[in-house]
């Protein structure tokens, strides 16, 4: 909001310094994605900007950490770049098979957790509802506790079912992720459903219209933008997890995070830096869908001028 003219000498001193103080603290905030993306194209095997980065020559700065996530740990760099060499990056190269593994995963827990979180909220949007905020505070509970105790819990629960003998290559890790996304889905579906306007529902109802027609072309349309925000974080969720990971995947489950993990551990390089660069854009694209569909949903409701 502009400065009104008839503001005072203090309110306009404020006004500024309001301003001020947001942007340092947003520029705290974002400052350590803003040093990661530079060092990433670091020429040197070092997580420290070079001299000949500071002075902006280019012979400081490669791309060869990028070309490392492509050939790490056992793929020829000597070799044409043709669809063979393709084939054999798509096949043996670590940081591919972890995000392979990783969207897999991703998909999978996001399918689940969309699915079971839309029901309950669709559920607990429903007056009638009885024990609505017991039920609702135990469902979004994995926001609210800690990782480490929800993840032993889960630990303990699958070596007692014995989950990796049951032949279903990931189970454990999707079940586990969709669990930690449900909460994101309740809350945006959740969100959405209230400012929905049920007399949509009677009115197609009075209409002829079964519950399963009201559903798919009443309400699913209109909570669509909201089931779509909460499947993008819970697929964030899924793809940046790493404690989960640790704990109940096999060795054979490598996501991009317990590959991140394993490198700092094992073989610190700046490679994961550009892993981390390239995991900084695509959470930036998605961040920037969830707000586009934000818009897209208060604009549905009338929230918002066209």
């Amino acid at each position: 909001m502009a400065l009104p003219i008839y503001a005072s000498p203090l309110e306009r001193v404020w006004y500024y310094t309001f301003r001020f103080i947001c942007a340092a603290i947003f520029l705290f905030l974002i400052a350590p994605i803003l040093v990661v993306i530079p060092l990433s194209f670091n020429a040197d095997s070092f997580f420290t900007f070079s001299k000949g980065m500071l002075e902006l020559d280019p012979a400081a700065y490669s791309l060869k950490w990028y070309d490392l996530i492509l050939t790490f740990p056992d793929v020829p760099t000597n070799v044409a770049r043709d669809a063979a060499w393709w084939r054999l990056v798509w096949e043996h190269a670590a940081w591919v098979l972890a995000a392979k593994n990783s969207i897999i995963v991703g998909f999978f827990a996001t399918l689940i957790a969309t699915f079971l979180g839309t029901l309950a909220a669709l559920g607990l949007s429903r007056p009638e509802m009885p024990w609505r905020k017991a039920i609702t505070a135990i469902l979004i509970s994995p926001m609210i506790v800690p990782l480490i105790i929800i993840t032993l819990g889960l630990f303990f629960f699958y070596s007692d079912i014995e989950i990796n003998k049951w032949g279903v290559p990931y189970l454990g890790v999707i079940l586990a992720h969709a669990t930690l996304g449900i909460p994101f889905v309740i809350i945006t579906v959740t969100a959405t459903l209230s400012g929905f306007d049920h007399s949509l529902t009677r009115a197609a109802a009075s209409l002829g219209a079964s519950p399963a027609t009201t559903f798919f072309k009443v309400i699913m349309p209109l909570i669509t933008p909201g089931m779509v925000s909460g499947a993008l974080f819970a697929f964030v969720t899924s793809f940046d997890e790493v404690v989960v990971v640790l704990f109940v995947g096999r060795n054979d489950e490598q996501t991009i995070p317990r590959q991140m993990w394993n490198g700092i551990r094992e073989q610190i390089s700046p490679a994961i830096l550009s892993v981390a660069t390239i995991l900084v854009v695509i959470s930036i694209g998605l961040l920037a869908s969830v707000e586009m569909l934000r818009r897209r949903s208060e604009r549905l409701r009338g929230m918002s001028p066209q």
